[in-house]
C-alpha cells in the first residue's frame, strides 16, 4: 500500500518534463532523463547491479499509462517502456533527486560515459 498518492500528473513534452502533484499538497518536477536513467524496470537496475544508461539528455516521454491506483508505466520515445513507477518510487524520486542525480552524474564521469545524444535529432512537439 502507497504512503503517497499521486494526484496530478502532467507531462510538458517541450521542456521534457513530468510534472508530480502528491496528496499531501507537494508538487514537484521531474526531468524525462532523470526518470529514463533510474528507471525501477529490471532491465535498468538489474538485480542489485544497476546498468548505466547514458546518452539519455533529450529522450522525452511518449506516452503515461495508469496501472491500477498505485502506479504509472512511462513510455519513452527512445522505445523504452518496461518499468513501472508506482507512487512511492515517484515520491522518494522527487524528495532525493538532487542526490539521486549526482549520483548519477558521478558515476558517468567515473565510467567516462554520456548524456549527450549518440545521433542529434531535433524533435518538434506541437
Amino acid at each position: 500500500m502507497s504512503i503517497h498518492k499521486v494526484t496530478a500528473l502532467k507531462l510538458k513534452r517541450k521542456s521534457r518534463l513530468l510534472e508530480i502533484g502528491f496528496d499531501d499538497g507537494n508538487e514537484y518536477q521531474l526531468t524525462c532523463e532523470f526518470l529514463r536513467v533510474n528507471s525501477p524496470s529490471a532491465e535498468v537496475q538489474g538485480h542489485g547491479n544497476p546498468t548505466l544508461v547514458t546518452h539519455k539528455k533529450n529522450v522525452n516521454i511518449k506516452a503515461i499509462e495508469p496501472v491500477g491506483n498505485y502506479a504509472v508505466k512511462l513510455i519513452f520515445d527512445d522505445g523504452h517502456d518496461t518499468g513501472l513507477f508506482s507512487w512511492d518510487i515517484l515520491y522518494n524520486y522527487c524528495v532525493n533527486r538532487e542526490a539521486l542525480w549526482e549520483q548519477y552524474l558521478a558515476r558517468l564521469r567515473a565510467e567516462k560515459g554520456s548524456r549527450e545524444p549518440l545521433i542529434d535529432m531535433k524533435i518538434r512537439y506541437s
